[in-house]
């Protein structure tokens, strides 16, 4: 398949930014029992202690980590439909992508800062501050200007390759579920900075 260019991913850009922002619809569920493979689920079980059960992020381990264990706030890897349809080009290749969450909602850092959380069937999840970018698989399989634009100081603020969290609610998520911005759970920025100053 051949894949897009840079003027293919920008034409689309604005439909990417009318993602929904406060209550979206959960499109995919991917779970990675091994390495390089992939297991479609109309239903998930999220848990504070695995992530997705039987997903294999707690023996993967991370770079992000002293010890190489996996990291607690890199659990789920959450990706906007919108931006994953687009560099796919083919539904069945989206969980090439390599994430477990595939949601229609505006997943942009203005949106959804570190701290916020998301209702998702009965789990909550809590998005993270660990950045979320590509790799070489996904170089290979959804190309050079892919990988490019969606690390663009604007493409992550956007997070087009998408987020990361963590389970705080455990439950379970269905395909054609709503994924809610919980309200209030924003963190309070300007009560944050004040907090600082006043040390």
């Amino acid at each position: 398949m051949e894949h897009l260019t840079t003027d293919d991913l920008e034409a689309a850009i604005d439909h990417i930014r009318a993602s929904p922002t406060d209550i979206g619809t959960v499109d995919l569920i991917v779970r990675r029992p091994a390495v390089e493979e992939r297991e479609i689920l109309e239903e998930a079980e999220l848990d504070p202690a695995y992530g997705v059960v039987g997903d294999t992020w707690n023996i993967r381990g991370s770079k992000r980590t002293e010890d190489g264990s996996s990291h607690p706030d890199m659990q789920l890897n959450v990706m906007n439909s919108r931006v994953v349809a687009l560099i796919a080009q083919d539904p069945d290749r989206w969980a090439l992508a390599g994430d477990q969450l595939y949601v229609d909602l505006d997943l942009s850092h203005d949106n959804l800062p570190p701290g916020t959380q998301l209702v998702l069937g009965t789990a909550t999840i809590e998005v993270t501050d660990q950045p979320h970018t590509g790799c070489a698989k996904f170089t290979r399989r959804f190309g050079l200007d892919a990988f490019h634009w969606v690390n663009t100081e604007a493409g992550s603020r956007l997070r087009l390759r998408g987020l990361n969290a963590k389970v705080v609610v455990p439950g379970i998520v269905r395909r054609g579920d709503t994924v809610t911005k919980r309200p209030g759970s924003e963190p309070d920025v300007a009560a944050e900075s004040t907090s600082v100053a006043a040390r």
